[in-house]
């Protein structure tokens, strides 16, 4: 097989999956899958056609066969205005190429002609966020190094014995004739018969366009980006390299490959990701209506924590009313899609979240954060994050030092320094080895606060019930500085400081991209006096409870302790909620984000739990401290 019928290969969408294109073609599915045949023919016909002869008879029959499909997609699209235009200009292309006419002209009339498909269906070809490239490397790294290769030539370890062989990505040539939207949609659909899959089901729509923008890379010159024109993000999706040679010349075209490897002028504020929400819910209706509905509820969770989430901080801090308002509309569209309810329901449930989506992106405005909302989301990001940690932290360590228990103290300070470790090199996975989708970093944000819970509640019991106990010493001598408590006490302060610090170093890389550069200095000085204050607050706690008398010492660091497990149990729950593992079942009750407690069933229930524990885990030490005072 030569090189460029494994390039069609790649590309191209088998004939065993021209029957399903029929079923699908009525919905806009079916626009999207002629747009990718028409860029097959825009980009695989020139080389089987020179001088009006064709030089390979093989891909010349199969650019007709698909032309043939084509024609059939195009015929059963849904009637509208264009559609009569659109049958023409199909007819045209195909009788350019039955007549062997030029591969430059045939390639621009089929650039027409999708152009006019996407129009008249409205099908998105450029991306809502600035892909990004670095984040397309851990992904291609992941998926698609085994079979082409570290480096793109095709030349993986999986490609032996392969058939058709991995394509070469590495082709200028082939490259060349594709728009970045040609790439994304390959990965979008795969290639049915061979070993190249659909993506869809596992990355989603933001993780394809920054997996495009890095195989469009791999035939790239990085040092062309830097130029007097820039391209907008649409001209560098929808255009190819040679459209842009042809029009403005070689120059001009090596700017367009680096710039499309690296969109310029990399934006995440808060519009580009509140219109992310927006137009990943507008897909998830259109599945919905399809009858799809786990894919339509897989995209409303991808629109609420790829986008919304990432400005919930800055927003709470504007105005925290819009914020749970737009929360709560969310969820609710997401539970109609969960609950199967009739379509116009959840159609006014979608319109109700994306006018609360509008006026949360007019209260945090399209060009990035202010200086001072810069500053004092810094401030409470950390503030928030790290107040239940360190209050946890602050308790272990008054207790063991007033209890003289330094070899303890030592076992806490481990624990929660090598939690500020593991949750660094935690981001530096997530940022440079693997790709953590937001479900996962939720799913992870959920269990660890749900484990914290049960931890802090052991703690809380076991300091109750020593408050009166005259042999305390002689307990901790035997267990605590024996190794099995201070084991306890270390894996706490662990999972009491890593739950917070991944999710602080999350909300700050986003921050960071929305504050922009003018405000990077507000973001660090809100960051740093957080910190004063954080750390002002363990001071005045273990400060305040050397004074306190041991007995009361126990019984406060007890009641605080418990209502941390009842806090963390609320947030846990939440967290997988956000994440899409169970639903929500809103209910009339007050909101307090700080205290973990949600006007939900779900949450409530788990909260509810928690203090049913709580009493009970108490009314038995309570017993067991009658039983002691009667036996003595």
């Amino acid at each position: 097989m030569t090189a460029r019928s494994r390039f069609l290969t790649w590309l191209i969408v088998p004939v065993l999956a021209l029957c399903s294109f029929n079923a699908s073609a009525n919905s806009p599915e079916g626009a999207s899958q002629a747009l990718h045949l028409i860029d097959y023919i825009g980009a695989d016909y020139p080389p089987t056609v020179e001088d009006g002869n064709v030089i390979d008879e093989t891909e010349y029959r199969e650019q007709l066969e698909f032309l043939s499909v084509l024609k059939g997609l195009i015929a059963d699209l849904p009637d509208r205005p264009e559609h009569a235009e659109l049958v023409q200009g199909v007819n045209a292309l195909q009788a350019a190429i039955e007549r062997h006419d030029d591969g430059t002209s045939v390639a621009r009339a089929a650039r027409q002609l999708g152009a006019k498909l996407a129009a008249a269906y409205e099908v998105s070809q450029a991306p809502v966020i600035t892909p990004d490239p670095a984040r397309g490397a851990t992904l291609y790294a992941q998926q698609c190094s085994v079979c082409h290769g570290q480096t793109g030539a095709g030349d993986g370890p999986a490609s032996v014995g392969m058939t058709p062989s991995p394509a070469n990505l590495r082709d200028a040539v082939r490259l060349d004739r594709l728009s970045l939207y040609a790439i994304f949609n390959t990965l979008t659909l795969g290639v049915e018969g061979t070993d190249m899959p659909s993506f869809a089901d596992q990355l989603d729509e933001r993780q394809r366009w920054d997996l495009a923008t890095y195989v469009a890379g791999l035939s790239a010159d990085p040092a062309a980006a830097k130029a007097d024109k820039t391209y907008n993000l649409a001209d560098l999706a929808r255009q190819t390299p040679n459209e842009v040679l042809a029009a403005e010349g070689p120059q001009a075209a090596a700017t367009f490959r680096a710039q499309r490897a690296q969109p310029p002028q990399v934006k995440r504020g808060p519009a580009q990701l509140l219109d992310y929400t927006g137009a990943t819910l507008d897909k998830s209706l259109a599945a919905y209506r399809e009858g799809d509905h786990e894919q339509a509820y897989d995209l409303s969770v991808a629109a609420y924590l790829e986008g919304f989430e990432l400005v919930e901080s800055s927003l709470d801090n504007v105005d925290s009313t819009v914020r749970k308002n737009t929360e709560k509309a969310l969820m609710a569209y997401r539970q109609s899609l969960q609950d199967g309810l009739p379509i116009a329901q959840v159609e006014q449930r979608l319109q109700a979240a994306k006018a609360l989506l509008k006026e949360s992106a007019g209260l945090l405005g399209s060009d990035g954060l202010s200086w001072s909302l810069s500053y004092i989301s810094g401030l409470l990001i950390l503030l928030r994050e790290g107040l239940e940690a360190i209050l946890v932290l602050a308790a272990i360590l008054a207790f063991l030092r007033n209890t003289g228990q330094q070899s303890a103290v030592r076992s806490v300070n481990a624990g929660w320094a090598l939690a500020l470790v593991a949750g660094l090199a935690t981001w530096a996975l997530a940022a440079y080895v693997i790709d953590v989708s937001g479900a996962q970093r939720e799913l992870l944000e959920g269990c660890t606060a749900l484990f914290a819970s049960v931890m802090v509640l052991w703690l809380g019991v076991w300091m109750h019930d020593r408050r009166h106990a005259a042999a305390w010493q002689d307990y901790i001598k035997s267990s605590l500085v024996s190794g099995g408590g201070r084991f306890g006490f270390a894996i706490l302060a662990f999972f009491s400081v890593y739950r917070e610090l991944f999710e602080v170093i999350l909300f700050y890389e986003t921050l960071w991209l929305q504050a922009g550069p003018a405000g990077h200095n507000a973001v660090l000085a809100g960051g740093a006096t957080a910190l004063v204050l954080l750390v002002g607050l363990a001071w005045v706690i273990l400060r305040g409870s050397a004074k306190l008398p041991l007995a009361l010492f126990f019984g406060i660091n007890a009641a605080l302790l418990c209502a941390l497990s009842v806090v963390f149990a609320g947030h846990g729950v939440k967290a997988l909620q956000e994440a899409g593992i169970f639903g929500t079942r809103p209910v009339a009750f007050f909101e307090f984000d700080w205290l973990g407690i949600h006007a939900d069933a779900y949450s409530l229930g788990a909260q509810v739990l928690a203090l049913a524990a709580i009493a009970v885990l108490f009314g038995r030490s309570k017993l067991a401290e009658r039983r002691r005072v009667s036996a003595s």
